[in-house]
């Protein structure tokens, strides 16, 4: 972590990102630059594990003694896991584009599904048109600079990690979340079909000290699709008051 130089920069804020299903840093890319000032930013690693503890654990062992956490979509989940694990290590948490509920039994058996059909030789090649069309904002579909990024970090990332990302146990969080007294963000694009907007009211609902933002025009994808204003709230929330 930075050291404040000469009097007049602040230390910087340790910040832990953690992505989602089929995401890597490519996610966070534009937050990773414009809060570089105020963070030491970090990326988690969600793809080596295909249980919620086992992932939160290896997210732990490679971060600093204390930070703040943001996760988007499944890594919120993973964050909330954190928050079981060890709460003294959070200072902020960010919830993006996700959710605190468990899977119904039809989001299970849609999953389980989805995971025989990717055992199918060949059938994987990282997000198709059908997976698109729920994942951004239908104005974006023809934005193919974002529709390539998404698609590119998918097929990246593979079958393997889809499947192992997959099979992990979605947790009801509002026991953990209705605890946690830290400054929360939570963020949702308006129109997100994954993790719907009512989901994200009833979540900043249970956390104390939570702001929530609506992002319009947008989707699941929030951090690509609208990035200039999830790194706003994201600085709002990270240092009050403080513009560029």
């Amino acid at each position: 972590m930075e050291t404040a130089a000469a009097g007049n920069q602040p230390e910087k804020i340790p910040l832990l990102l953690l992505p989602g299903l089929l995401n890597d840093a490519t996610l966070w890319r534009v937050q990773l630059v414009e809060l570089a000032d105020i963070a030491e930013c970090q990326v988690g690693d969600l793809t080596r594990h295909d249980s919620l503890r086992a992932t939160a654990g290896q997210v732990l062992s490679d971060a600093p003694a204390q930070f703040a956490l943001a996760g988007f979509s499944l890594g919120g989940y993973v964050a909330q896991e954190i928050l079981r694990i060890a709460p003294e290590r959070v200072t902020h948490l960010a919830l993006l584009d996700t959710s605190f509920k468990p899977d119904s039994p039809e989001r299970a058996a849609q999953r389980i599904a989805q995971q025989n059909s990717v055992r199918m030789p060949g059938t994987f090649h990282g997000f198709g048109d059908k997976l698109m069309r729920s994942y951004i904002d239908a104005s974006r579909l023809g934005d193919q600079e974002l529709v390539e990024t998404v698609r590119g970090m998918t097929s990246r990332l593979g079958a393997d990690v889809f499947l192992r990302q997959s099979r992990i146990e979605r947790v009801d969080g509002s026991e953990v979340l209705g605890q946690w007294r830290g400054p929360t963000l939570v963020v949702c694009g308006r129109n997100d079909a994954i993790t719907p907007l009512a989901v994200s009211e009833q979540m900043a609902a249970l956390l104390p000290h939570s702001t929530l933002v609506v992002i319009p025009q947008c989707g699941h994808l929030a951090p690509l699709e609208k990035p200039q204003e999830v790194s706003a709230a994201m600085r709002e929330w990270l240092v009050p008051g403080r513009t560029v």
